[in-house]
């Protein structure tokens, strides 16, 4: 009965009723999209930081991210891989590097850089270097004098593909080693910062310029998959007992870039903060509209208290009528935005107006918002818990009708 009465109580005043569920339609609308988008901006940026030869799970020698010098290398990479690949699931991808800081010079210019000693054709999938775009051609395997080199180096340089650039780095033993080599192409990434820092060559060529014919100075891993969450602690731990007795570091993404951690744990936070805030301004909106049809029938609930209906009858009353605005509210903000963030997140968010910004901040300029259900459940348990809870003063209200208070009422 109470049901009836509330939803019939509704639609006495249909443009009233027909407000607030747009405010509630909107704010429900917005939370979601919102946390859709920032969702897939955090995305964009976990996989952009991956992607920048981090990996999911790297392997390295336990001195060498204290100090990143060649003598802290793994001695036979080969073995260590042979042992962790059984561990890995099915479709992980696995690749050794030798990285080393040195200097890059010309004619013109000399930069401190980071040297990257790669095998070209196992590193698609795994790092940025294996799909980016490349102005010349992809170094090849084996190829012993060939080097890449970011756009934003190459301007900085003033050097072109075919011109020769020298490299400087510490050798093995200890000695200063400098070899030339050959630009064979120039390398875009979405962060200009990385084109500035990283020069590529073959592992083949790295061996010979650090002399030493079989280490690698890390192992990296990509595991199969976007969500990768569940499966990755696992792997991280078969990959530490299988390589207990050779003394290894093995690390996942988030020991690599704790930064990155944090800024997801901050992210969550400010998101539900946020859902606080857009409620806010929405539950003005309830109340007054809720406290303004119960002085608009006062009369009704004085005349319903003198022929006997109780007082938690009336407080039940109104908080029906609250429950299916809200409810309704919730329901359509959340099909439309689920439908519209499906629409968008096919063709994505194109940030290229802000440059500069996104490169600032490694973002991707591509945004592809992503929905996620605690999003979603959340942003609606806000709205109707937080809405019947304001909406128990006018109900209140109400119920403290007197009927001879009423009838003075005009």
């Amino acid at each position: 009965m109470f049901a009836q009465l509330a939803w019939r109580n509704l639609w006495r005043n249909p443009r009233r009723t027909a407000i607030i569920l747009l405010a509630i339609f909107m704010g429900v609308f917005s939370m979601i999209f919102f946390a859709a988008f920032s969702r897939g901006m955090a995305n964009g940026m976990v996989n952009n930081a991956i992607d920048n030869l981090v990996g999911h799970i790297k392997i390295q020698h336990p001195d060498y991210r204290s100090d990143p010098d060649i003598s802290h290398r793994i001695e036979d990479p080969r073995s260590v891989m042979d042992k962790i690949l059984p561990v890995l699931p099915e479709g992980s991808k696995i690749v050794q590097r030798i990285r080393v800081e040195g200097v890059a010079a010309n004619a013109r210019e000399t930069a401190g850089i980071e040297i990257a000693g790669i095998e070209p054709s196992k590193e698609k999938g795994v790092s940025f270097i294996g799909d980016a775009p490349i102005e010349g051609e992809m170094l090849e395997d084996g190829d012993k004098n060939g080097i890449l080199l970011g756009a934003a180096l190459a301007d900085r340089f003033d050097t072109e593909v075919g011109k020769k650039l020298v490299l400087t780095t510490q050798r093995a033993d200890g000695e200063t080693q400098s070899r030339a080599f050959r630009i064979r192409g120039l390398y875009h990434a979405e962060i200009e910062a990385t084109e500035k820092a990283y020069v590529f060559i073959t592992l083949d060529a790295a061996k010979i310029l650090v002399g030493d014919k079989n280490g690698a100075t890390e192992i990296a891993a990509t595991l199969p998959g976007k969500k990768v969450d569940r499966m990755l602690q696992q792997t991280v731990s078969k990959c530490k007992e299988a390589l207990k007795p050779l003394n290894l570091s093995v690390f996942d993404w988030m020991e690599q870039i704790p930064a990155m951690k944090a800024y997801l744990a901050m992210f969550d936070m400010f998101l539900y903060i946020w859902f606080v805030v857009v409620f806010i301004a929405m539950g003005f909106g309830i109340v007054n509209t809720v406290l303004m049809a119960v002085y608009e029938r006062m009369r009704e609930f004085g005349l319903l208290k003198a022929i006997g209906m109780k007082p938690s009858w009336i407080i039940r009353m109104v908080l029906g009528e609250s429950s299916f605005l809200l409810i309704a509210g919730c329901a359509a903000g959340t099909l439309c935005s689920l439908a519209f963030t499906w629409y968008v997140a096919m063709k994505g968010i194109d940030l290229g107006s802000f440059a500069q910004g996104v490169k600032m901040w490694g973002m991707s300029r591509m945004i592809y918002p992503a929905i996620d259900n605690g999003d979603v459940i959340a942003a609606n348990a806000v709205v109707i818990v937080l809405g019947l809870i304001v909406s128990i003063y006018p109900a209140v209200k109400a119920a403290r009708f007197t009927p001879v208070e009423t009838m003075r009422h005009n």
